[in-house]
């Protein structure tokens, strides 16, 4: 596990409306809040993720310095398409409904959406370390 990331840090506009964001996305992808934190933080097997307030008001443009987007694994397509629905239900911003997207893998099988402040998030099944090529989608 060298490497591996330990946690993210998104600075965010408003914490309350982006605390609700986050408790609902979050638990669909099986991570859990620590509530004794003062700072919202919620954990997986592997990962952190934290909110932090913003100190500068601005517009999120993932093509200057910094972020450009957040990608979570999915286990299955099946599990793509039953998250979609729930964001959808939810009325969150889809930018792009699930959908193959060879041009970056095979299989490679994603839907992507925005947080409040328009961070781009997705939910990608794309198995890693294997020859993907060989696997049916």
């Amino acid at each position: 596990m060298v490497g591996a990331i330990h946690h993210v840090d998104l600075a965010v506009s408003d914490l309350e409306r982006s605390i609700t964001f986050y408790a609902f996305v979050l638990s669909l992808l099986g991570f859990r809040r620590q509530v004794e934190k003062e700072t919202p933080i919620w954990v997986s097997e592997h990962n952190e993720i934290a909110l932090i307030p913003a100190r500068t008001p601005r517009d999120h443009d993932r093509y200057t310095p910094g972020l450009h987007h957040l990608a979570f694994a999915a286990a299955s397509r099946d599990d793509v398409d039953a998250f979609y629905e729930r964001i959808k239900e939810r009325g969150i911003p889809i930018l792009d409904p699930p959908a193959d997207y060879p041009e970056y893998a095979t299989p490679y099988y994603a839907v992507f959406f925005s947080d409040p402040d328009g961070l781009k998030l997705e939910l990608v099944f794309s198995p890693l370390g294997q020859d993907a090529s060989k696997e049916k989608p």
